[in-house]
C-alpha cells in the first residue's frame, strides 16, 4: 500500500490523509460498496452536460459546454421533468463567434450553488478548447429567482491564458473569496469578490499539472479526436466545510493535494513560499469532480471504476455506489435533503457512437 508519510493536520473537518490507499495495480479502492446507498436516475438530456447545482427548494440547473461542438441549443438551464429551460434567457444562451462574448455565455464549464444559494456559472470561454475568445472567460453569480445577475468577474489573458481552460469553481461566501481551477495549463485562480481581483497561483508547480496518466473506462482508452492521449491538469477542485483547506486533482493523474486557504488569500506570500505549503493527501485514482459534504467526507467521480467514491474523514478510501450507467460521472452538488446528485459525461466514448441519454442521477446516502 502507498502511504504519504506526513504530519497529521486536521482543522475542524479537514480531512486527515489518507491511511489506506490503492496500489498502482489495484482496481477497487479498500472497502466495499457503501450499504444502504441507492442510485435514481433523475434526468435526462440528448445534449453533452457536465455540471449541475442543486438549490434549496430543489430546482436542478445543469451547464452544457461547446466543448465537442460549437452548435448546442442552450450552455445553463434549468431541468424540469424532461425539459431544459435556458437560465437566465435566450439571448445570454445564444453566442456564435460573430457577437460579443462579454453577455453571452461561450463554453460554460461548471455551475455552482453557494452557501448563500446563488447560482455561480463558470465560463472557461474557449470552445472546444481552441483558445479563449475575447471577453469570453468570466465568473457570474445570479439570483435564480429574480434570474437577475449579481455579480460578474471578468478574467484578462494574464488570469485566464488564451490556451488555459477554466474548469471548476468554489465560493467561500463567509470570507467572499473563489477558487478556480485551470485543466489545461494548471494553476489555482483566487478570486477577491469583495475587490474583484484575481490572481493566478500554482502555475508553475507540479501539483496543479497532469501525471500524463493513460486512462482506461469501461475497457476503452480515453483518446481525443485526433486519437491523442489527453493531458489534462487540475481540474476538480473542493472547499473544506471549515473552509481552511482547498483540495484539488488533476484529471490525468491519481494524487489528491490540498492547501490552506489562507496561504491562497495571503497576496504577500511569495510563490516559493506558497508551493511549500502545499501537502500531498493520497493516491485516490483518476478522478473528475469533487465535493464534501456538512461531516467532512470528501466524494469523487471515479471515471474508470463507473463509480462514486468517497475519502472519509479516517481517512479510509471507500466505494460509495458503483453501476455501469455511471459513465464518466463528471460533477456532483447536493441537494437539500442531503441527495447526492451526479452528472454522465461519457467524455470516454466517441460522440459518434454515444447511443445513450447523458443523465444525472441522485445518489440517496445511509443515514
Amino acid at each position: 500500500m502507498k502511504r504519504f508519510l506526513l504530519p497529521l493536520l486536521v482543522v475542524l473537518t479537514s480531512l486527515p490523509l489518507l491511511t489506506s490507499c490503492k496500489d498502482d495495480n489495484d482496481e477497487q479502492p479498500d472497502t466495499p460498496t457503501l450499504p444502504g446507498t441507492t442510485l435514481a436516475q433523475t434526468a435526462t438530456s440528448q445534449v453533452q452536460w457536465t455540471g449541475v447545482a442543486v438549490m434549496r427548494d430543489g430546482r436542478i440547473f445543469a451547464n452544457f459546454p461547446r466543448m465537442e461542438t460549437d452548435t448546442i441549443p442552450y450552455s445553463v438551464a434549468e431541468i424540469r421533468n424532461t425539459q431544459a429551460i435556458a437560465f437566465p434567457d435566450t439571448t445570454w444562451n445564444n453566442w456564435k463567434p460573430s457577437l460579443p462574448a462579454q453577455n453571452r455565455f461561450v463554453c460554460v464549464q461548471s455551475v455552482y450553488t453557494d452557501a448563500n444559494n446563488f447560482l455561480w456559472v463558470l465560463d472557461a470561454g474557449s470552445p472546444q478548447m481552441r483558445g479563449v475568445v475575447r471577453g469570453g472567460a468570466k465568473l457570474l453569480k445570479f439570483d435564480s429567482n429574480t434570474r437577475q445577475l449579481v455579480q460578474r468577474i471578468d478574467f484578462d489573458e494574464t488570469v485566464a491564458y488564451p490556451a488555459g481552460y477554466l474548469n471548476d469553481v468554489r465560493v467561500d461566501t463567509e470570507r467572499n473569496f473563489a477558487y478556480i481551477t485551470d485543466s489545461n495549463q494548471g494553476a489555482i485562480i483566487v478570486v477577491n469578490l469583495t475587490t474583484g481581483r484575481s490572481r493566478r497561483l500554482l502555475g508553475n508547480n507540479p501539483t496543479t499539472k497532469s501525471e500524463n496518466l493513460i486512462l482506461t473506462v469501461e475497457g476503452r482508452v480515453w483518446r481525443n479526436r485526433s486519437g491523442k492521449l489527453p493531458s489534462l491538469d487540475s481540474d476538480g477542485l473542493a472547499l473544506s466545510p471549515d473552509r481552511e483547506y482547498i483540495y484539488y486533482h488533476a484529471l490525468t493523474a491519481r494524487t489528491l493535494y490540498r492547501i490552506g486557504t489562507q496561504y491562497l488569500r495571503d497576496e504577500s506570500l511569495p510563490a516559493g513560499q506558497l508551493s511549500q505549503r502545499v501537502e500531498p493527501v493520497g493516491d485516490t485514482g483518476p478522478t473528475d469532480g469533487m465535493i464534501f459534504d456538512p461531516a467532512g467526507n470528501l466524494y469523487f467521480t471515479s471515471i474508470e471504476l463507473n463509480a462514486v467514491t468517497r475519502l472519509t474523514t479516517e481517512g479510509k478510501l471507500q466505494i460509495v455506489v458503483q453501476d455501469q450507467q455511471l459513465k464518466w460521472p463528471d460533477s456532483f452538488s447536493f441537494g437539500p435533503d442531503g441527495g447526492l446528485y451526479v452528472t454522465t459525461s461519457q467524455l470516454h466514448i466517441p460522440r459518434s457512437q454515444r447511443t445513450e441519454p447523458y443523465q444525472i442521477f441522485k445518489v440517496t446516502l445511509p443515514q
